[in-house]
């Protein structure tokens, strides 16, 4: 293994970025010609491709549950972009603009993940930007799990359940990414799954209202980003009055959203 990563530290780290996201983006434009019989094969092989690419663009000093929090969000990136695509016509109209948006969505998500790699020892400065890019394309993430799994029409107690388990990777590799470790400790555990549980449970009580599924799927995401950036700022010792506000104001504008697609 230290002979390979020895070989592969050779290429330029930026080249590597460049081919990994070109490898997935090419196994993903593959698996859009066929129909949606076919996803037993092509889930496996887009973990397989995401993760042995992620491996390659990062490379250097992965140590312990690294293994998994630094690979997480590629791999749940590209498996909702993939299966989400079946939603839309399958036509080049919309396959090249959702190619084009998942390149660069995985580019971003790429450099971020290779700064919480670097940020394990050492401060940078651009640490504060690859959290943003992160939390942005992990809310993304939340919005495609939750439309698939309200697209299921599934009942109540089965939409908790598949919820609970589309949003703990999510939440516990935000707080994660606040002070990325080679560990994952406990509390983070705990707070991901507290937070896990509380959109489940939203998202379980949804499925009694007469809610258009974008909405519905809109609520969840609004619920997620607001609930993990006031953990956020609890954990960073910030939860000052400005921070509040902001996303109490994402709840309020959830809310207002709630009534207006409520079908009384």
């Amino acid at each position: 293994m230290k002979s390979l990563i020895k070989l592969l530290s050779k290429i330029e780290k930026r080249r590597r970025f460049i081919i990994a996201t070109f490898s997935s983006t090419a196994v993903l434009l593959l698996s859009s010609f066929f129909s949606f019989q076919e996803i037993y094969l092509f889930v496996p092989a887009i973990l397989a491709v995401v993760y042995l690419t992620t491996f390659f663009a990062i490379l250097e000093d992965i140590s312990e549950h690294e293994w998994l929090m630094l690979f997480l969000h590629p791999i749940y990136l590209s498996v909702v972009f993939y299966l989400f695509y079946f939603f839309l016509p399958q036509r080049w109209l919309t396959r090249l603009p959702f190619i084009v948006i998942y390149t660069i969505s995985m580019y971003a998500v790429l450099l971020s993940q290779n700064i919480f790699n670097v940020g394990v020892t050492k401060s940078l400065q651009l640490f504060r930007a690859a959290y943003s890019v992160n939390f942005l394309f992990l809310t993304v993430s939340a919005f495609l799990a939750y439309s698939l799994i309200i697209s299921l029409r599934m009942y109540f107690f089965l939409n908790f359940l598949f919820i609970f388990i589309a949003t703990m990777p999510l939440v516990m590799h935000l707080l994660w990414s606040i002070e990325p470790a080679a560990r994952v400790s406990a509390h983070i555990v705990r707070h991901s799954i507290l937070i896990a549980i509380i959109i489940a449970e939203a998202g379980m009580m949804l499925s009694f209202i007469p809610l258009n599924q974008s909405i519905y799927a809109l609520i969840l995401t609004s619920l997620y980003y607001g609930l993990c950036g006031l953990f956020q700022v609890y954990l960073q010792g910030s939860l000052f009055k400005e921070r509040v506000r902001e996303y109490i104001f994402v709840f309020v504008f959830t809310l207002i959203i709630f009534i207006l697609g409520t079908r009384w």
